[in-house]
């Protein structure tokens, strides 16, 4: 149902009081000054993005986000709802001037604010992109919901989540998976769009048709939408507070929109000429800041106490630039500090300061490395399916979900059973969206869960990319406030066939996913214990399952028992000889052995397991011995990983080689269907025993 701020008779009930509110406002206009007017020229701000014409609605807002673990998901004109939460004004110009103190210690661009908070409305990490804050709010929205109702954690009732975005964002991939999963999920979330009619210098009309989103979705099933003028703040102000209150009470979802100006550019550097002077002189007259003091002043406040407020919020912030510029700029040698979890040298962690088992103060499980072989051997998707079911017994924070995951028990049926036992809270279906699968892991993950999403093929998770990018750099862009661990569990790879849509494996991307750890089993004792690892531990992780493996006879083993590990970056020397090493992960690790078989070579055979880290010190250990080197996988062979391996060993261990490495991989084609095809191109038994007979005679 949709509302009209002009039919809002009753007061709004002012956060705390209207000089608060107008203080606020005045240090976030002070700020945009002396960043636009002094700091911008000066470059001690590189990149600056004015709220001005945003802001008075946006600490109307704040004001109203009083719950114990409320969340938000904000971008980079946010900055007066964080002021309004409770984010200094040292702080705040520390980011924008990248001082230590701010809020990503001068990694990321100074307005992508992050505010993590144990108690009071906690602010997600701001990515620099687009769109990008939606399906993690929504994330912290369905974690609220656990935590209270399977948790017991009674601070979260009543709790909300806010996606705070502009109209043009409403275009996003982003933005309409939110919108699916709250409104089908009916979680406690609210949408809080301020539209000033433009993104960038397109118009509205260009992003969603007539302009006005919540007109287009004022038939949306499950959610409330109300609509306003922004520029009249006591009616907007009446509005926020309706829309929260009625998301807090139980309500359901709602999506506000709240018309307002632009009072500057979309950046510092935007001269606006695309819009014309009459346009820019229409949005000053708009101004809700100047409307708010004709309708504050003089029945709520004296001009007096308007004029003290502005000037003691003036004061503020030029104090605060004295101070800030007294911080240290970032030091240089910190720079690839909090890529992954640090430990001190007695072994202590570095914890996060928000995110993850661990920053909620949980210890982990341990586990040790010593095999304890139970019954008999069980393929790899047995194994998966069994540590799944242990983790969930031990730990209540971990979720499975994804597509398929939970009556059918998954495609591959890795998760069969589950959910008939541990129920749909915890082992549940979602919608046909990647990025709304690893999105809301993201927001469950930072608000201290252990989500373990999974994406059906390889290759679907390229719609996930840009929140799987985001997740992966968290604990680095924050500075180690924020990090979201999780296991991202991605069958791939060929089978019977291939083709270029389920069979590619490309695991060379996620090695260069920054912050992410990457885990290539070939065998279900090794898959046992890298996910058990995996869901322990305090990082984001791909966790690769290869079809041919899932339940082929040669990966199959033992259970190796409940609290069986294998620490990441750890090789496994499956053969050992003199005569030369392979290198390989994944599928191929039994075809290399048998290569080696066929043609009863003496050889190390390493198996990496892990990519993100691996293991380098064994194989140059191996390598050094034996003097010769073939490294074997199923990814492309331009810039695939073993270019990386190749690289390292020829400048690591040159004067050891007598003879050059070489690499056998996929030609540079996609996987392809056919049978007859697929066995040209991907390395076989014949060709990698070739390679090895080659190599040898050297």
């Amino acid at each position: 149902m949709a509302a009209n701020p002009g039919s809002v008779g009753r007061e709004p009930k002012p956060a705390a009081d209207w000089r608060s509110l107008v203080y606020r406002v005045a240090v976030s206009r002070a700020l945009d000054d002396l960043e636009e007017s002094t700091l911008l020229p000066a470059r001690k701000v590189l990149y600056q993005f004015s709220a001005r014409g945003h802001d008075v609605t946006q600490t109307l807002l704040g004001g109203q986000l009083t719950g114990l673990r409320d969340g938000v998901g904000a971008y980079y004109r946010s900055r007066p709802l964080l002021l309004s939460l409770g984010l200094s004004v040292d702080d705040a110009l520390a980011s924008t001037m990248m001082r230590v103190g701010g809020m990503s210690e001068g990694r990321d661009i100074g307005v992508v604010f992050n505010f993590p908070r144990k108690e009071g409305a906690c602010v997600l990490p701001v990515c620099g992109g687009v769109g990008t804050q939606y399906t993690p709010a929504v994330g912290w929205a369905q974690s609220l919901r656990y935590r209270h109702r399977v948790l017991k954690d009674a601070a979260c009732e009543g709790s909300i989540a806010v996606a705070h975005g502009g109209d043009a964002s409403t275009a996003t991939n982003g933005f309409w998976a939110a919108l699916n999963i709250v409104t089908t999920e009916k979680l406690p979330f609210l949408f809080f769009i301020e539209d000033n009619g433009y993104g960038i210098s397109v118009p509205t009309q260009l992003q969603t048709p007539g302009g006005n989103i919540a007109a287009n979705l004022s038939a949306f099933r499950g959610l409330r939408v109300l609509d306003g003028d922004g520029a009249n703040p006591l009616a907007a102000a009446a509005l926020i507070e309706d829309a929260v209150a009625g998301v807090r009470a139980g309500g359901g979802p709602a999506f506000l929109r709240l018309t307002v100006p632009r009072l500057s550019g979309h950046s510092g550097q935007d001269t606006q000429t695309y819009k014309g002077q009459n346009v820019i002189s229409a949005e000053q007259q708009r101004d809700p800041f100047q409307r708010l003091h004709g309708q504050l002043v003089p029945d709520r406040m004296t001009s007096a106490e308007w004029d003290a407020a502005v000037t003691e919020a003036r004061a503020a912030v030029a104090a605060a630039l004295q101070r800030v510029e007294r911080r240290d700029e970032p030091a240089a040698s910190r720079v690839q500090r909090y890529l992954f979890t640090e430990t001190t040298a007695d072994g202590s962690v570095y914890v996060q300061g928000q995110g993850g088992i661990l920053g909620e103060g949980i210890a982990p499980l341990s586990g040790t490395e010593q095999a304890n072989p139970q019954g008999p051997r069980i393929n790899l998707v047995t194994a998966v399916r069994r540590t799944l079911e242990h983790e969930l017994e031990v730990n209540p924070r971990v979720l499975v979900f994804g597509e398929d995951v939970g009556r059918k028990g998954g495609v591959h049926a890795a998760t069969m059973g589950l959910q008939e036992k541990f129920g749909e809270s915890r082992v549940f279906d979602t919608s046909l969206s990647e990025e709304g699968i690893i999105g809301r892991a993201v927001g469950m993950a930072a608000a201290g869960l252990m989500p373990v999403p999974e994406i059906q093929f390889r290759k679907y998770a390229d719609p996930a990319a840009e929140q799987l990018n985001d997740c992966g750099t968290m604990r680095w862009r924050t500075a180690n406030r924020f990090a979201a661990p999780m296991v991202v569990r991605i069958p791939g790879g060929f089978f019977k066939c291939g083709d270029p849509w389920h069979s590619q494996s490309n695991e060379v991307q996620w090695v260069h996913g920054l912050g992410w750890r990457l885990a290539m089993p070939s065998n279900a004792q090794d898959a046992v214990g890298l996910l058990r690892s995996a869901l322990r531990g305090n990082e984001p992780t791909i966790f690769f399952e290869h079809r041919s493996l899932l339940d082929g006879s040669w990966a199959r083993r033992a259970y190796p028992g409940d609290d069986f590990i294998v620490p990441f970056g750890k090789a496994t020397l499956l053969r050992a000889g003199s005569q030369l090493t392979v290198v390989t992960w994944g599928a191929m690790v039994e075809r290399c052995e048998a290569a080696i078989d066929a043609r009863g070579v003496s050889a190390d055979l390493l198996d990496l397991r892990t990519l993100s880290p691996w293991d380098r010190d064994a194989t140059l250990e191996s390598v050094r011995k034996t003097r010769r080197c073939l490294i074997v996988h199923e990814d492309t062979i331009t810039a695939g990983f073993g270019a990386e391996i190749a690289a390292v060993l020829a400048k690591e261990a040159f004067f050891d080689l007598d003879a050059p490495i070489e690499r056998l991989a996929m030609p540079d084609v996609p996987s392809p269907h056919s049978p007859v095809l697929l066995d040209a191109v991907l390395p076989s038994i014949e060709t990698i025993a070739d390679a090895i007979a080659n190599l040898v005679a050297i």
